[in-house]
């Protein structure tokens, strides 16, 4: 691999690194060097992909955490300091989504979407950002989404969690380039994990599929180059970015 994408001696925190686009991520930031700490709620599912994260010859650690939970996340990045002594980068993945109209939700359903989609990247980068600093430098990925860009009638919540994910990576990116900080954000289109299971489920899986410039939904290793990219030294000259990994999908 090029050097310039090489991130061996690296640690990478991943947020609900256990599986779907998480996992892709921390398998690619794996296979490129990094030991990936992932953080997430089921105990037995990271223990799994840890063990196949160390397949690939790297370190790997699997910390219970709720991202919605300040003392969690403080807990978290405390222990993945002290087992690495360093963070140096942050892929804000974890997330969640509910489809209903707008009217229907609740507040504690809206509040859930947006703790968990929004306050928990914000909580996240907040907590390793002295660490980052301490070190020199380093670099948040923060994961949005298509619906960053467009609206959704049955996922108004989501939706809004996701379009305040892009503000916030270019607020933070704003505000800690003096440190070295380099924050951007990946936009991923319709990738087959758990969350897109009921598209898939319905009718809405062709008409989607058809609407795809390259024809075909994507898998979790298609976002893996991406954040390797953002990682890596190959992007030191970019901050503040928001890349559509859609197949095309946000281009029409």
């Amino acid at each position: 691999m090029d050097d310039m994408y090489d991130l061996k001696g690296q640690v990478a925190i991943v947020t609900g690194g256990n599986g779907g686009i998480g996992f892709g991520i921390a398998s690619g930031l794996a296979r490129a060097g990094a030991s990936v700490i992932m953080a997430a709620r089921n105990r037995e599912k990271t223990a799994k992909a840890v063990a196949v994260i160390e397949g690939f010859g790297v370190k790997a650690m699997g910390i219970s955490t709720d991202v919605e939970d300040e003392s969690s996340v403080r807990a978290m990045v405390a222990e993945a300091t002290a087992a690495f002594g360093v963070v140096d980068i942050l892929v804000n993945n974890a997330g969640i989504g509910m489809a209903k109209p707008p009217q229907d939700f609740t507040l504690d359903e809206w509040n859930r979407v947006i703790n968990t989609n929004l306050t928990g990247a914000f909580l996240c980068s907040r907590e390793v950002y002295p660490h980052m600093v301490k070190a020199g430098g380093g670099r948040i990925i923060n994961i949005g989404s298509m619906y960053s860009i467009f609206g959704s009638e049955v996922a108004a919540s989501y939706a809004a969690s996701k379009a305040g994910v892009v503000q916030l990576t270019k607020s933070l990116a704003l505000a800690w380039a003096k440190d070295n900080i380099r924050v951007n954000c990946i936009l991923p289109g319709w990738i087959h994990t758990d969350l897109t299971a009921r598209a898939r489920a319905t009718g809405k899986y062709e008409a989607i599929d058809s609407r795809i410039p390259l024809v075909r939904w994507g898998e979790p290793d298609d976002l893996a180059g991406a954040a390797v990219f953002l990682s890596s030294r190959a992007s030191g000259y970019v901050t503040g970015v928001s890349l559509p990994v859609d197949g095309g999908y946000s281009s029409i």
